[in-house]
């Protein structure tokens, strides 16, 4: 059955400016991190883009090895685009990554101009597309020069190959020094996409501040921390999920999963009641609560996880007692990677 978008999806979606920039992102975003791998059922797939495009979500995150296998996300989203998306075109935000290893031998990993260009023209193949919004560069690489990094996402950029240009993963003194060599190039760091949520704040020791200066958007993945800020592991840990599967790409090990945490996430369950939210929409509220915050990239098994978790953006004000009580529940839980 052919497409036909919700006409009203830009009515239910706050859009923020990222940074100073001219481009707006959704406040949600969909990533493609865990479940449009070659394991996965395209049709689901179809429907969770279908169902995020008709809320208003209109950034799709994807990297060169999101699958499993590798390249098998972007496989996935471009057969799905060219059947249904080709036309809204101009209406979407679609980004990927290179930084991680991709393929074998010493030009499929890290951050050398060699492996980023050669990675973004295999993704433009795979997705079938002419260019992406934001092309990243996923984490730094401790053995190549970071101006040589840099220069790489200039020329993508200069070349039309990407129309903004972004890095993930990077610390404040190394985001610093990116954002400062972009400049000198002409091509301004649109973005950084650090992992930020409840259970991983190391972006509030001083990046957010970088950020802000350098006016850089800022756009969080992993906001329900892989599953863990939702109800999913209060009752043990189903066979479906992340932890169950016990993927080999990333994702959550089932001895993360201990009572203590249980306890902790359950007291976070019991705060978002009293607010009319389920966890995984006052993870998310939490997050956006900082104007600083562009975007929050949501992972989603199945077109309800979405739905469900769209209902944060009706309330992520927070009274100080609320973020007093989050913050002394938090004071005991373990500090994530």
């Amino acid at each position: 059955m052919s497409y036909s978008a919700n006409s009203n999806r830009y009515q239910l979606m706050e859009y923020r400016r990222c940074g100073n920039s001219g481009l707006k992102l959704p406040a949600i975003s969909l990533g493609l991190w865990h479940n449009f791998g070659e394991p996965d059922p395209l049709e689901n797939c179809r429907d969770m883009l279908r169902t995020a495009f008709d809320n208003g979500i209109t950034h799709f995150d994807i990297a060169n090895n999101y699958g499993p296998p590798p390249g098998a996300a972007e496989t996935t989203f471009g057969k799905i685009y060219s059947a249904d998306f080709k036309s809204h075109r101009d209406e979407l935000i679609i980004s990927t990554k290179a930084g991680w290893k991709m393929w074998d031998g010493p030009y499929g990993d890290f951050g050398s101009r060699k492996y980023l260009i050669s990675s973004l023209d295999q993704s433009l193949k795979r997705t079938g597309l002419e260019y992406v919004d934001i092309f990243y560069h996923h984490r730094p690489d401790p053995e190549t020069r970071l101006e040589e990094t840099m220069m790489a996402l200039d020329q993508v950029v200069r070349q039309g190959k990407a129309l903004y240009a972004g890095i993930s993963g990077y610390k404040p003194a190394e985001a610093e020094s990116a954002f400062s060599i972009l400049k000198q190039l002409g091509t301004p760091c649109l973005i950084h996409q650090p992992k930020y949520s409840m259970l991983n704040r190391w972006v509030e020791n001083g990046l957010l501040d970088v950020l802000e200066k350098e006016n850089v958007g800022c756009i969080s993945f992993s906001t329900l921390a892989q599953g863990l800020l939702t109800d999913k592991y209060i009752k043990g840990i189903p066979a479906d999920s992340r932890a169950g599967r016990q993927l080999d790409n990333g994702a959550i090990s089932k001895d993360i999963i201990t009572p203590e945490l249980v306890n902790i996430v359950q007291q976070l369950h019991d705060l978002a009641a009293q607010r009319n939210q389920t966890l995984a929409q006052m993870a998310i509220a939490w997050i956006l609560k900082d104007k600083r915050i562009t975007s929050v990239i949501l992972g989603a098994s199945k077109p309800a996880q979405i739905t469900d978790s769209l209902k944060a953006i009706d309330n992520y004000q927070f009274s100080k007692e609320e973020l007093d009580r989050i913050d002394s529940i938090l004071s005991r839980a373990p500090r994530l990677q």
